[in-house]
């Protein structure tokens, strides 16, 4: 089973949602208006609740006041007209009264309570408890006699101690001889309470419906302007991998139809330019193929009388002599170029092929090492091998030793008569090849471009030992028709390093180098003299004694050296950043 787009295998799983969240821009549109819309609503729904509530409360009150008030005048009126002769006759006179009172305004609109002579006449069901203490305190206050009360109770009866909410009004009725006597009407607001339910269910319901609408419709929304975008993104894509004939539907002439045809425009201009640049291309590969078969010719007659008057140059005289001397060289170097144009073009025509076999690298670097003796020792470098024991890989002889020659050319060319290292490695998967100088060297940012072809750091700086200025174009070329890399490190001052890495194995993939691209020696603190002259050493020795070059002027055996003082070379600065120093290739 994959995981989804954007999901790496061991990732936490509450990191889903949070990818998801990142990756969709309609998750997030229709999200945030859900979210909106419920806020809005539980707003909107809890300020019609208060003020739906307030309304029907405070319209109630006032009826309840005018209803209390002449029930109470009422009844005040019929106690001014009584004559009671003892406490008997007054409990008796005020049970009428309460009937009276509650038949006044229905068995459903109020009820009586009333507390004569310590004891309680009440009307229906309605308990004692129903009426607040604080309400009593208030009405049997001797300085509010003849004042009505009103306030919010909990309405309760004999058969149900649930309070339901009710307003309570009270006020001390007077019977002529006999004092005050408590008296209070209890509403319920049992109706009341029911239409505010009514409401509230009706404004839930309806803030659902519209938080789900409003959800739907910004999901439709998103679909419509997300669904171009993603069509251009699709298309996009497409003509990144080089499909330039895949074109977006135009519909209509809105915005996002404009971002259809321009993407749609720049697709043809694409194709355009890229079919123009590649025939163009085509153009120069076949005129550089066909004027290098074409030079053949005229270029092997030209060896041959070349190489008749270099053989009789001691015939003639010096000007003469020296002039053969250097047309054979001249022809030399052009004969190279004529090669590597060749070796340049099958490259790009993709006809270059690999004759693989079985090979220890370390015999490789070595035979490379002591051709270029004569080179080194003009140079004034020592090359040094480093090599950990047999490096095998499946690969082809002819193509890697052309690397190497051309790494270490390099490396002598701009060696400044500094020592020069080559190390090898291997590993599982890969081995290694680094040659390292410590010479000019290059800035960081011309790290890719030293591969360039005919490219030089210092367009005044003159060939010593000549070349084409096509070596490392033709290396890289090589390196990766192996499935390998080829990188370089190099800093002003700090010398360079090029590190070669290829597969063990044919068509093995490379996931790190057995070498890091940061010199060694550049990491480790020791120090090592040549000549008078400090160098940093490796942090790892040699496992096999390395293979040395001499790079003094040449003298006879057990002479002492020349008198010549060697050229002095600044000691390797201290290094603040010298790049990644991990084994892993981000090549």
């Amino acid at each position: 089973m994959s995981l989804p787009s954007g999901i790496t295998e061991g990732e936490p799983w509450w990191k889903l949602p949070l990818n998801w969240w990142s990756r969709s821009l309609p998750l997030r549109v229709i999200s945030s208006v859900f979210v909106a819309s419920l806020i809005v609503v539980i707003l909107g729904g809890f300020l019609i609740m208060r003020q739906a509530s307030s309304g029907v409360i405070d319209t109630k009150k006032e009826s309840v006041q005018s209803e209390a008030q002449a029930a109470l005048s009422a009844a005040q009126e019929t106690l001014n007209n009584a004559t009671v002769s003892n406490s008997a006759s007054a409990n008796e006179l005020f049970q009428t009264l309460a009937v009276n009172l509650a038949g006044r305004g229905g068995s459903d609109r109020y009820s009586v309570i009333a507390f004569v002579n310590r004891q309680t006449v009440r009307t229906g069901e309605i308990d004692v408890s129903s009426v607040p203490q604080a309400l009593r305190d208030q009405v049997t206050d001797p300085a509010s006699e003849g004042q009505y009360f009103i306030t919010p109770a909990g309405m309760r009866t004999t058969t149900e101690q649930t309070p339901r909410p009710a307003f309570a009004v009270g006020t001390m009725l007077q019977l002529p001889g006999s004092g005050g006597y408590e008296t209070y009407l209890i509403f319920p607001l049992a109706q009341e309470q029911e239409t505010l339910d009514v409401l509230g269910t009706a404004v839930i319901s309806t803030s659902a419906l519209l938080v789900l609408l409003l959800t739907i419709i910004a999901a439709l929304v998103s679909r419509q302007v997300v669904a171009p975008v993603r069509a251009a993104r699709r298309a996009a894509e497409s003509l990144a991998l080089g499909n330039l004939d895949n074109r977006m539907r135009v519909r209509g002439q809105d915005d996002l139809a404009r971002l259809a045809a321009s993407m749609n425009y720049m697709a043809s201009e694409l194709q355009k330019q890229i079919t123009q640049l590649e025939e163009l291309s085509a153009v120069q590969q076949r005129f550089v193929s066909d004027v290098s078969h074409e030079l053949r010719t005229p270029l092997t007659t030209v060896r041959m009388a070349a190489e008749v008057l270099y053989e009789a140059r001691e015939d003639f005289d010096p000007v003469s002599a020296r002039s053969a001397e250097l047309l054979q060289v001249e022809v030399d170097r052009f004969e190279a170029l004529l090669t590597d144009l060749l070796e340049i073009s099958r490259f790009d025509a993709g006809v270059a092929v690999l004759s693989l076999d079985r090979v220890d690298l370390v015999d490789v670097v070595e035979r490379v090492v002591a051709t270029h003796e004569r080179f080194a020792e003009e140079a004034g470098a020592v090359v040094t091998v480093h090599s950990p024991g047999p490096c095998v890989a499946e690969v082809d002889a002819r193509r890697i030793e052309r690397v190497v020659r051309n790494l270490l050319t390099n490396a002598i060319e701009h060696s400044e008569g500094r020592p020069i290292d080559v190390w090898l490695d291997r590993d599982e998967d890969a081995v290694a090849i680094a040659v390292r100088d410590h010479g000019v060297g290059f800035e960081a940012s011309q790290a890719k471009l030293v591969f360039h072809r005919f490219w030089r750091a210092d367009p005044a700086r003159t060939r010593t030992i000549g070349g084409t200025g096509l070596g490392l174009s033709i290396a890289m070329e090589d390196a990766r028709l192996h499935g390998g890399w080829l990188t370089a490190w190099g800093r002003p001052g700090m010398g360079a390093q090029f590190r070669l890495t290829l597969p063990r194995e044919r068509g093995g993939i490379l996931e790190q180098s057995p070498l890091p691209l940061v010199p060694r020696d550049l990491v480790g603190p020791s120090v090592s003299r040549v000549d008078g002259i400090e160098f940093a050493q490796p942090l790892i020795a040699p496992v096999t004694p390395p293979v040395a070059i001499s790079a003094v002027s040449p003298t006879a055996a057990g002479s002492p050296p020349s008198a010549a003082e060697p050229v002095p070379a600044e000691p390797v600065p201290e290094l603040l950043d010298l790049g990644d120093h991990s084994r892993r290739g981000e090549e």
